[in-house]
């Protein structure tokens, strides 16, 4: 079964109290995920994430470049795919 894809869309800008505008994650969140190993505790950090994007908001256009990013993969989304 492939892991699930790293969060991050390649935007990389800290303009928002600390956190990326382009997947809401932390610099020390995007360490951690590249540590983590296990696919259950993957699918964990992605629900923290997704909760995390939906306190931050303005945070739509991830959920269409990250569905991109697991097809491409051959994942299947945590959330439902903005484009099926």
């Amino acid at each position: 079964m492939p892991k699930t894809p790293n969060p991050c869309i390649d935007v990389c800008k800290y303009k928002r109290a600390g956190h990326c505008i382009g997947c809401s994650m932390t610099k020390p969140q995007k360490s951690l995920f590249k540590k983590i190993k296990k696919e259950s505790q993957r699918q964990g950090f992605m629900t923290m994430l997704l909760a995390q994007q939906d306190v931050i908001g303005k945070y739509g256009a991830w959920r269409v470049e990250y569905a991109k990013k697991c097809r491409k993969k051959g994942v299947t989304p945590p959330f439902t795919d903005p484009n099926s």
